[in-house]
């Protein structure tokens, strides 16, 4: 596919601060990708470099495979869904939708004309002669991304849009932006802190930590063969359970060090007395008999969800998620059975993933 956004070697500075290092990444046209890490981690940076309202320090950035650096954003041909909706207060919902347009000398019939059709496309028009304060958050959301679609960019740009609504609200949004860039056949890129909202939304999704991408790939992809133990840890919720652990001197077995050194076989061998960490998702395990137990751990607390229920390590280091609900109690000694397949193994140093022959 062609690259609709593509950044060579980009970095950011500001002053001493280095804020996206060395950053290669291209984005195919038509496609969903979310930028996901931390705060700090420089997704906002990169957004806004790509939208033009941050010049990149060094670096190449092409939009449609024009070269974009120094290109003031107005002529940068991508429209921003901001978190604050950035809406003009003093304007109905169809001037605000339409006021682009016509700063481009479109008639006010024709921009009319476009509103209403936009209007009809995000579940605006009854709105259309209310003005922002007379809008629900959702509304105004809405408002925020008809305003981005009436422009037909070759990009949206999407700066965590969904944070200012509540949960019942965001995962509606998150169906409707989605169902939108499908209809329009867009390109997006999507900045947001909330895992789950890139996980659900995104055809590709870039795990950022500290200016550096750590990890980019199909949601599933990420979750399933995480690059390091920091991806592991941000994908996934409830996150991962990480255990200081060690191969044993056979190679043949893993030891959960921090769990009075209770072992499982190994699908292979592997480098003998090596310190590891391993890494097994709260899903993967299951309480379990003595006879069947890998390790034990003593409860510290027991929440139900109704659909779910929730077991965590009195140390906080371990929670097991089940369907079914649970007589267990705090400070319960409780046996853990995890299938060795399930585990995933990082370098207690580097904290690079460990690649083993099943994956």
């Amino acid at each position: 596919m062609t690259a609709q956004i593509e950044l060579q070697n980009v970095d950011k500075h500001y002053g001493t601060f280095h804020a996206l290092k060395n950053i290669d990444l291209a984005i195919d046209k038509g496609s969903f990708v979310a930028l996901v890490g931390p705060s700090g981690c420089g997704k906002s940076t990169l957004l806004r470099s790509i939208a033009g309202l941050e010049s990149i320090s060094s670096g190449t950035l092409k939009i449609a495979g024009e070269t974009m650096n120094g290109v003031p954003p107005r002529k940068r041909d991508v429209a921003m869904v901001f978190q604050s909706y950035a809406l003009y207060p003093h304007m109905t919902v169809e001037r605000n939708l339409s006021y682009s347009l016509r700063l481009k000398g479109m008639s006010r019939a024709d921009a009319k004309k476009k509103a209403e059709e936009v209007a009809k496309t995000t579940g605006l028009s009854e709105l259309l002669h209310r003005f922002p304060r007379q809008l629900s958050g959702g509304q105004r959301q809405r408002v925020a991304m008809g305003r981005a679609i009436i422009r037909n960019p070759k990009a949206f740009l999407f700066d965590e849009p969904l944070s200012n609504l509540d949960a019942s609200l965001r995962v509606q949004m998150r169906k409707e932006i989605r169902s939108l860039h499908d209809r329009l056949g867009a390109t997006s890129v999507y900045v947001t802190h909330d895992q789950i909202e890139a996980m659900t939304m995104a055809d590709y999704v870039v795990v950022m930590r500290n200016g550096v991408i750590e990890q980019r790939g199909r949601p599933l992809e990420l979750y399933d063969f995480p690059a390091n133990k920091f991806v592991a840890g941000f994908i996934g919720s409830p996150a991962m359970n990480f255990i200081a652990s060690s191969i044993d001197a056979s190679g043949t077995r893993l030891i959960f060090d921090e769990y009075s050194g209770e072992s499982i076989a190994l699908e292979q061998r592997l480098e003998p007395n090596r310190k590891v960490i391993a890494g097994i998702r709260p899903e993967f395990l299951r309480v379990a008999s003595e006879a069947e137990a890998n390790f034990h751990i003593e409860v510290g607390t027991v929440e139900s969800t109704g659909s779910a229920t929730y077991i965590s390590s009195q140390d906080q280091m371990v929670t097991v998620v089940q369907s079914e609900r649970t007589e267990l109690k705090p400070n319960d000694r409780v046996g853990l059975k995890v299938d060795s397949a399930r585990i995933h193994l990082f370098d207690a140093k580097t904290e690079a993933r460990i690649v083993t022959d099943a994956g």
